[in-house]
């Protein structure tokens, strides 16, 4: 007999998954269970069965009710082999693992050193996996940034500031340049374009104040760009005519109660984990394009960057004039 089991990461909408696989798992007399804390509970064995009233009454939450760790032992093969004992014990036969490119490259060697079928769910708020529209978390991460600028929109406007608003992504400016365009900024300040031009200078000589009385500028935390920080302090020391302050929204992004399109999201991703697990998909990460379900090697969900459309950026430059 099949086992689910489910390991995820750090976003939120995951409990969706959950309750739907669950709920496949039962329609198709499969024994689902549950792993805390993510690859560290499956050397650990913290493994435990699933029922229905496991999962009943959590669509609305935030976090996980699985709990998430990061596992420096998984990532040795004394680790992994620990882990793989531990699944045989508990009689799993495949695994469905709810995160980021971590979670999925974690999955992927696991599967092959062990022949261990494993799904993949897309579920991070950067929305930096390739192969899928979007990723479970991101809108309701989104619509946080959203909800957080409007609110700074009122400040920065009472006293003719230039606001910095930095927001997570790593190395990814989904989160800033689509935050960007739907609170009305006046730029985002991404990783993609990093080396192209300098996106500060470029936007102060295209005159960020115009006929505003504010101005906000979204930037990706990254490496790359250097965060808000970074910028606000180019600011005063190379334009100190203008007033100037920073606000770093961090994990406030994490937590809250999914988006209706999270949850549907997580809905459907969780109940085709079940169906690609019954039809023999093995290590492979089920995706949304176009609004279709696809099925999409780790290889290339893990490997391959997925692009910022560039039109997206005019978008953002047309509608700040």
């Amino acid at each position: 007999m099949h086992r689910y089991f489910d390991i995820r990461w750090r976003c939120t909408g995951n409990e969706r998954c959950y309750s739907c696989g669950n709920t496949c798992c039962y329609l198709q007399r499969i024994t689902s269970k549950g792993i805390y804390r993510g690859y560290r509970g499956l050397v650990t064995g913290e493994i435990k069965e699933f029922k229905s009233q496991n999962v009943s009454n959590i669509i609305q939450l935030g976090g996980t009710i699985l709990k998430t760790a990061r596992c420096q032992e998984f990532t040795t093969p004394e680790g992994r082999q620990i882990a793989y004992d531990n699944m045989k014990k508990e009689g799993i036969d495949a695994l469905v693992i709810i995160g980021g490119d971590g979670s999925l490259t974690g999955a992927r060697i696991f599967a092959q050193e062990f022949d261990v079928p494993c799904i993949g769910l897309p579920g991070t708020i950067d929305n930096d996996l390739y192969g899928t529209d979007t990723t479970i978390g991101y809108d309701t991460a989104l619509n946080t940034i959203l909800d957080a600028v409007d609110k700074i929109r009122d400040t920065a406007t009472s006293h003719e500031r230039l606001f910095f608003v930095e927001v997570m992504g790593r190395d990814a400016g989904f989160l800033a340049l689509n935050g960007a365009i739907a609170s009305g900024a006046e730029a985002a300040i991404i990783p993609e374009f990093s080396t192209e031009v300098d996106q500060l200078e470029e936007f102060i000589k295209n005159g960020f104040r115009k006929s505003k009385n504010s101005s906000i500028v979204i930037v990706a935390e990254s490496e790359l760009t250097g965060g808000a920080m970074h910028f606000a302090e180019r600011v005063k020391n190379e334009y100190p005519q203008y007033d100037v302050r920073v606000t770093i929204l961090g994990h406030l992004q994490r937590g809250g109660s999914p988006t209706a399109h999270d949850r549907i999201l997580a809905s459907r991703l969780g109940a085709a984990a079940i169906d690609a697990i019954m039809d023999g998909q093995r290590n492979v990460m089920v995706g949304i394009e176009h609004d279709e379900v696809v099925y999409v090697p780790f290889t290339k969900a893990i490997k391959n960057d997925k692009p910022i459309k560039k039109d997206l950026v005019n978008v953002l430059r047309e509608l700040s004039i």
